[in-house]
């Protein structure tokens, strides 16, 4: 007799995602360059590099430096520009049946605008996922998430151009990330997604020097995963909209503790330089162990940690 499959389909902002392991933005490159390593189409959704309104070269190198139980990286957002993408990287795609979200950002709330209303257009994307992590010029380089109204102006601009999916990515270099999840929640957001790296640095001994050419990057991996894991609880008891677990996670135990935390989903970041399989494995192991505990559906177990 077959075993029958647990339901792991969830719902997000209107978008039906068959499971809850979606890829992390900028450690999946725009979904092709994983194709020979991965089965893309068992993937919850796509979540491609971050995108801005023209082409970005990024920070000089060195800009990732290995650390204990993780990585630091100052890559500087490096991307092809929405134009680019949406003619040399969309039509791949276009092939697959996984849902695609969008990271966008900007130096300014217009542009975060413009590009939500481009990518409105696009009907082969789902959604957009607001990174509010990125300098906000006209407040001397301040990031737009560190502050509740800044995040919420960003939201409300993105919400007022698309009908799509809209994912806000939250800073942890924050002081109160309960508050801005509520902040973005209020200006439109229809789910929230954290934690982003955790500034970091990292100094060679014997040059005396950083090891990252922008001196401090952006901290990923397991190191973290304690951090994102105790803010994910917070912000799904903060806010009615779903979220989505980010950081440090490698396996699907690790995953399990976010789903059970209150994340409806997971993404997959840092596990996928280290293991290109890791989101197939941990889309195994959640269905493994919803299957050993006679557990139908996996909406059982979100949200149910016992204090």
């Amino acid at each position: 007799m077959v075993e029958k499959r647990p339901h792991t389909l969830i719902n997000i902002g209107g978008i039906k995602i068959k499971n809850p392991v979606m890829t992390a933005s900028g450690t999946f490159g725009y979904g092709r360059e994983f194709e020979q390593l991965v089965d893309l189409n068992r993937l919850g959704a796509i979540i491609v590099k971050g995108l801005s309104n023209e082409p970005t070269k990024g920070n000089p190198p060195p800009r990732i430096t290995e650390t204990p139980c993780g990585m630091l990286n100052a890559i500087g957002l490096e991307n092809v520009g929405i134009s680019a993408f949406i003619k040399e990287k969309l039509p791949f795609l276009k092939t697959i049946t996984t849902p695609t979200l969008v990271n966008i950002y900007g130096k300014k709330v217009s542009e975060y605008a413009e590009l939500a209303e481009r990518i409105d257009e696009i009907e082969d994307i789902s959604g957009v996922e607001v990174n509010i992590s990125c300098p906000n010029v006209k407040q001397g380089g301040v990031a737009f998430g560190a502050y509740p109204e800044s995040a919420s102006e960003v939201v409300r601009a993105v919400r007022e151009r698309t009908s799509k999916l809209l994912m806000v990515k939250l800073s942890p270099n924050v002081t109160d990330i309960s508050e801005i999840a509520c902040r973005v929640e209020a200006a439109g957001a229809d789910a929230i997604s954290l934690i982003n790296t955790i500034t970091g640095m990292a100094i060679d001994i014997e040059t005396r020097r950083p090891k990252l050419a922008n001196i401090t990057g952006g901290l990923s991996g397991p190191a973290i995963k304690p951090i994102a894991l105790r803010m994910v609880w917070q912000v799904a008891q903060a806010v009615k909209i779903p979220v989505v677990g980010i950081g440090g996670i490698m396996t699907a135990t690790d995953a399990l503790e976010f789903l059970i935390a209150g994340a409806v989903a997971v993404q997959i970041g840092t596990a996928n330089f280290v293991n290109p399989n890791a989101t197939m494995e941990i889309i195994d192991g959640i269905e493994s162990y919803l299957l050993e505990r006679g557990i139908t559906r996996l909406s059982d177990i979100i949200g149910t940690l016992d204090i």
